[in-house]
């Protein structure tokens, strides 16, 4: 391992993506943790992936970090069948429920981690080998002794940038418009991208982009809702 790799490994080891919320399986869900993990789910402990190998064809990879209960996952998957999606999600009723709603659809284009996204990217996922990177709605971390703890960080957008492909996408939404100008701030200094909008500018929501229950409850509360896509360039 070179020193560089090693470095990523310790702060991807120290910064946690997630906070852990507590929530009981339904049975469906748990049904779907027995019966359809052993076929789309993913660990750490499978190393370094070949993504040809995972999805059984070379096809565009998308990794999702925080599906939350998976619908619009879900959704797009079923809607652009011709690109493979990496879900990962450390809330299990979200796995679950992902997974039983794939099986439902007869989905075979999703794949599933019940992990830490950093441990996931740091352990799992080859340098240069995603086409888009998504961040939809993270925990914004709306107070201001707190805003140390989002996920949007310089070295979080360096360790991506490695992850996806020369013109791959890190794609990003929120309905806070603090965190918002944080990531654009962030984003905007970090080495090796380039705004897809423009300069300082925020990209209209995709149509592919589903509309997601976060977003509308943040719509309700009288919130704007703001996209960030971010190319590689080197």
């Amino acid at each position: 391992m070179t020193e560089e790799n090693t470095e990523d490994q310790k702060y991807m080891r120290k910064v946690r993506s997630f906070v852990l919320r507590a929530g009981r399986m339904t049975e469906g869900q748990q049904k779907a943790m027995d019966e359809v993990w052993p076929r789309m789910g993913l660990t750490l402990e499978h190393g370094l992936l070949d993504l040809n190998d995972v999805f059984g064809r070379e096809a565009p990879v998308v990794l999702e970090i925080g599906f939350g209960m998976g619908d619009s996952l879900i959704e797009m998957a079923k809607n652009q069948p011709e690109k493979n999606y990496i879900g990962i999600e450390v809330h299990r009723p979200g796995v679950g429920r992902l997974l039983s709603n794939a099986d439902k659809e007869g989905l075979d284009n999703i794949r599933v981690f019940c992990e830490d996204a950093i441990e996931v990217l740091a352990q799992s996922i080859p340098d240069g080998s995603l086409d888009c990177i998504q961040l939809f709605f993270p925990d914004p971390w709306h107070k201001k002794r707190h805003h140390k703890r989002r996920i949007v960080q310089p070295e979080l957008a360096e360790s991506l940038r490695k992850k996806l492909k020369v013109g791959g996408v890190f794609h990003m939404a929120t309905d806070w418009e603090n965190y918002a100008e944080h990531m654009m701030e962030v984003m905007s200094a970090a080495p090796g991208y380039k705004n897809v909008a423009g300069e300082g500018a925020f990209s209209p929501q995709p149509q592919w982009r589903p509309v997601t229950k976060f977003q509308r409850r943040g719509e309700k509360l009288g919130h704007g809702v703001w996209d960030l896509m971010f190319e590689r360039t080197q």
